[in-house]
């Protein structure tokens, strides 16, 4: 049995309203809330659409220099429900003792510099996320910084609304630069990769 889900999207509150969608055998309709912190400018973002099993009720974050992104995912299981509005993670200054690469490009899908950032928290992997926006528009981009595992099992995600396509993961390790799963992340980060292109 597939479920119908409202698809939306809203950068401005945690609801929003769009037309109905049928999901892939096995998803939920889920809501995914995400915070952008840029130096002392908060952005938000909330989405909801389909979300595989394993990506429902999740939560954790991400670190690099001068940006901090927090991200959570609910999910219901009937017909156009609306998930509960997902609860973001909170807040560490302790080390952990974990060093990564901190940098961001704002047209690539690749950065690397000797620049590096502490973690803190739970935030205990290194990662490398990548985005790229197709359609209405072309952008691609790339942060790497600080993550909490639970981002980084989750998988990668590519999904399309109001005809702009979205297709964004995460690469990350324990502090080496092998390669584990991916995760998806939604279109506020181009907000960051836009101000840098300012």
């Amino acid at each position: 049995y597939s479920l119908s889900c409202t698809q939306c999207f809203s950068t401005s509150s945690t609801s929003c309203n769009g037309s109905s969608i049928t999901c892939l055998s096995g998803y939920q309709c889920g809501a995914q809330y995400t915070t952008t912190t840029i130096g002392s400018e908060i952005n938000i973002d909330y989405t909801k659409t389909c979300f595989p099993q394993n990506q429902c009720n999740v939560n954790g974050s991400l670190t690099t220099t001068g940006v901090r992104v927090k991200s959570a995912v609910s999910c219901c299981n009937t017909d156009n429900c609306t998930p509960t509005v997902p609860t973001l993670p909170g807040d560490s200054s302790v080390s952990n003792g974990l060093t990564c690469r901190a940098c961001a490009s704002a047209d690539s899908t690749w950065c690397y510099t000797s620049d590096t950032i502490q973690c803190t928290g739970s935030e205990n992997m290194c990662l490398l996320y990548t985005t790229k926006y197709s359609g209405t528009g072309s952008l691609s981009g790339a942060i790497r910084g600080c993550s909490t595992k639970s981002l980084c099992d989750i998988g990668s995600q590519s999904y399309t609304i109001n005809g702009l396509t979205i297709e964004t993961k995460y690469i990350c390790t324990s502090g080496s630069m092998g390669l584990q799963k991916a995760f998806y992340l939604p279109a506020v980060i181009c907000l960051f990769f836009l101000k840098l292109l300012i």
